[in-house]
């Protein structure tokens, strides 16, 4: 069937994600020649000119996109966020270690983490595998039984300069490397309305935004690393974006006593040869740029959005936040108008804007002697994907993990799409 007749397609996946439809045809238009060169982006050297050209394009356009202050750092960096996980470890030792003169054992440096759903855990996980001296400041799931929310900043363990913790590091002198959050769940639909302020101010934020990055404005400045994985808000898979503060660039060899942070990993050494060390993921690169484009061409944004929906007032983030608040605002409220549909996230200042997982049950809401069956709720839940599907409405099933469902709305999704969900959410409900 031809791309003109065939029936329209809505992507609510998680990651890879949906790509604004201009910018897969702008890519399509430039696949066989690239920049006049009479070649594909993919043939050319990554030392040639026009990527040289197309690399600092790139960053140019994020900080313009995010304010990015001068003295950070913008680097491209192979593998997602996985890779992000490891690397924050070893740089951000390395820093700490050099800010303590090379002096007492590594390992005795703390590395603080706020745990609010499924990837703050695995990047736990991955640290203390890496044989750091890991401290969860705070655990949603056991403070709350279950990742619904984010509890209150000031219960966490970082959170009270007098507390056991901060008097500890203090009478020590061994002050955290970091302190680490994911700021969007994309598995829990968590997602921080703030940025962690009441921790000790000599720690860097090391932030997660894979999954929310340029979907609202952010201040840069108050955090020491951010890095995204492109496959969600950005572009296809293959590439992160890492933002660093240029004064945690601190690199180290044996004779520091400590391991050494692996070339690959190493942000003073991507920094230093611009995001070309070795061969980049070129093309994922060139799509991040032409989203970036993107968000910054109002014309290409109202092809995307359509006419009736367009709001053409703003560019950039801010006209991507105001969007995603409109998208948002209608899912939830229809879910929580429904007597089917049960929103996992309790915590409504926590819903992610992105990311909104849920349940189905024919069990309605308002039944107080109601009994949950839950293997025909799961039967319920695999015909609503099922017939979604066949609508055009297409992977909306949860995370292999938790199950249920889950509308990915990211940037590129429209406010028609989240229309034609919700129409559909409603035909659906009729059922039962």
């Amino acid at each position: 069937m031809s791309s003109s007749t065939a029936p329209h397609k809505w992507n609510f996946g998680a990651g890879p994600a949906m790509i604004p439809r201009p910018v897969l045809l702008r890519a399509q238009s430039e696949f066989l020649d690239y920049n006049s060169t009479g070649l594909s982006l993919m043939e050319l050297s990554h030392r040639s000119a026009p990527y040289e050209q197309l690399n600092n394009r790139a960053q140019d356009q994020l900080r313009t996109l995010l304010n990015i202050p001068a003295n950070y750092k913008i680097i491209f960096m192979q593998g997602g966020g996985h890779t992000q996980f490891a690397a924050v470890v070893y740089n951000l030792l390395a820093w700490r270690h050099h800010k303590n003169g090379h002096q007492g054992a590594w390992k005795d440096i703390p590395v603080d983490y706020i745990v609010s759903g499924a990837w703050s855990a695995k990047a736990v996980e991955e640290a203390k595998r890496l044989g750091a001296n890991v401290r969860v400041v705070c655990d949603a799931k056991k403070a709350l039984g279950g990742y619904k929310g984010i509890p209150a900043e000031e219960t966490w363990l970082t959170s009270d300069p007098a507390g056991p913790l901060r008097s500890h590091d203090d009478a020590t002198g061994c002050q955290p490397a970091y302190l680490y959050y994911c700021d969007n769940e994309t598995v829990n639909g968590v997602e921080f309305p703030y940025v962690p302020s009441l921790h000790n101010k000599d720690v860097p934020i090391v932030c997660d935004m894979s999954s929310n990055i340029l979907s609202r404005p952010v201040d840069v400045s108050k955090f020491g690393v951010i890095y995204a994985g492109a496959q969600k808000n950005i572009g296809p898979a293959g590439v992160s974006v890492v933002i660093v503060r240029d004064d945690l660039l601190h690199t180290s060899e044996e004779e520091n006593g400590l391991l050494p942070v692996p070339l690959m990993l190493d942000y003073k050494t991507m920094v230093k040869n611009n995001s070309l060390y070795n061969t980049p993921p070129m093309f994922a690169i060139y799509i991040s740029s032409l989203v970036f484009d993107w968000l910054l061409d109002a014309k290409a944004q109202k092809i995307q959005d359509g006419e009736a929906y367009f709001v053409g007032e703003k560019v950039g983030v801010e006209a991507a936040a105001a969007r995603n608040e409109r998208k948002a605002a209608k899912l939830y409220k229809a879910l929580e108008e429904s007597k089917i549909y049960r929103v996992v996230v309790e915590d409504k200042a926590a819903r992610s804007k992105m990311n909104v997982p849920f349940r189905i049950s024919a069990t309605h809401k308002d039944d107080p002697n109601g009994v949950a069956d839950k293997k025909r709720d799961e039967q319920i839940e695999a015909e609503f994907v099922a017939q979604a599907e066949a609508q055009g409405l297409l992977q909306l099933a949860g995370h292999r993990s938790v199950g249920g469902i889950r509308a990915s709305i990211y940037n590129a999704m429209t406010e028609e799409g989240v229309d034609v969900l919700v129409k559909f959410l409603q035909d659906f409900e009729k059922k039962y």
